[in-house]
């Protein structure tokens, strides 16, 4: 994305929220969309986005473009929201990007990847590199128009029956993961389960699988995970960065006024920054309280952390042989990954570590 033109239709959103220029977008005609979430109502923090964003562009359009939304299985799947976008059956999803790795792993680099980038390295390279422009270029294929759709920050890695203590326990594990973590875990003899989010508990429960991974304190407390799984892992090494996305159907972005896309971009960008804010607020509390009720943490072990990363690696050199898609993608991004962490290993790295040894 542009910068400037970034920063200018902000400005140009801004003077409209203000009321400075309500005829500007007062002469457009009442638009009516409708809004598919990959997720439930019952998660507020990250079906709550999608509502962030439909009141802003309500509130931003002077109430002429409004946009419903509806939870995941409401008008279709929660994994059926790609081809709803796709085939105009909606002109809108809130989703996962990795969720639909299965297509073409490319839509993976556009949400998250095993040690990949974290949250604000996810956001520079959307917003400042090539990472918007290129993941646009490849939803092109798929009548896509994507923005940033917040990010829930590095996630935990899961609830387990029982602790993880070396590599050798993950073998024959059947783990719910989401995107594309699971072919990582194949290689190290897991068996991986992808199902949505309103599904877990009642399969933890039943034993149908051994652990599974959703997102943080917050939003794993409220689906009671500390009930069927006591054991609770750290870090999500698969999920350093998940961004969360707007698809948008192209013909129907391509059919809105300048000002309407204005507003769609600048509601789309606080969506994004409100959900990150909010899981930061609320996951130290959330964790505080799990523990408090018995939740045993642990960390993954290092033979585990290095089997995966070395899994990942090989995952990635072999996609980019065969994906055409992935490697124009990959190679960008990969760039990023390590300037980033170069960066971030003198300046964030350092001070974090410090404040975090120290009595607060």
């Amino acid at each position: 994305m542009d910068r400037r033109k970034f920063v200018g239709n902000a400005g140009l959103a801004g003077v409209l929220a203000a009321g400075v220029a309500p005829a500007v977008v007062h002469a457009q005609a009442t638009l009516r969309w409708r809004l598919a979430s990959s997720f439930p109502k019952s998660l507020d923090t990250i079906f709550g986005a999608a509502e962030v964003f439909a009141k802003k562009v309500n509130e931003m359009s002077g109430g002429k473009f409004q946009i419903s939304v509806h939870a995941a299985g409401e008008l279709m799947p929660a994994f059926g929201v790609v081809d709803g976008v796709q085939n105009a059956t909606v002109e809108v999803a809130h989703t996962a990007p990795y969720y639909f790795f299965g297509k073409d792993e490319t839509f993976a680099l556009g949400c998250a990847i095993p040690f990949g980038l974290n949250s604000r390295q996810m956001s520079a390279w959307m917003y400042e590199g090539n990472g918007l422009k290129l993941m646009r270029e490849f939803y092109k294929a798929y009548n896509i128009v994507n923005f940033p759709g917040g990010n829930t920050g590095a996630q935990m890695g899961g609830w387990f029956r029982k602790e993880i203590k070396s590599i050798g326990d993950m073998k024959g594990l059947k783990m719910r993961i989401g995107g594309f973590g699971g072919k990582v875990l194949e290689r190290l003899g897991s068996v991986p389960q992808n199902i949505p989010g309103g599904e877990i508990y009642p399969a933890l429960e039943k034993g149908t699988i051994d652990a599974a991974e959703w997102v943080g304190p917050y939003d794993d407390q409220k689906l009671g995970f500390n009930k069927v799984a006591p054991h609770y892992c750290y870090p999500g090494w698969w999920e350093g960065g998940p961004q969360l996305d707007f698809f948008i159907n192209s013909k129907a972005y391509d059919g809105l006024s300048s000002e309407y896309k204005s507003i769609i971009e600048c509601a789309a960008a606080l969506a994004h920054v409100d959900m990150q804010a909010k899981y930061d607020y609320r996951n130290p509390t959330a964790l505080k309280q799990l523990v408090g009720a018995g939740t045993k943490l642990f960390r993954f072990p290092r033979d585990v952390m290095e089997a995966a990363f070395k899994a990942s690696n090989e995952i990635y050199a072999d996609l980019s042989s065969k994906n055409q898609n992935w490697r124009k993608v990959f190679e960008d991004y990969n760039k990023m990954r390590a300037d980033q962490n170069l960066w971030f290993r003198f300046a964030e790295a350092a001070f974090d570590d410090f404040m975090q040894s120290q009595k607060l």
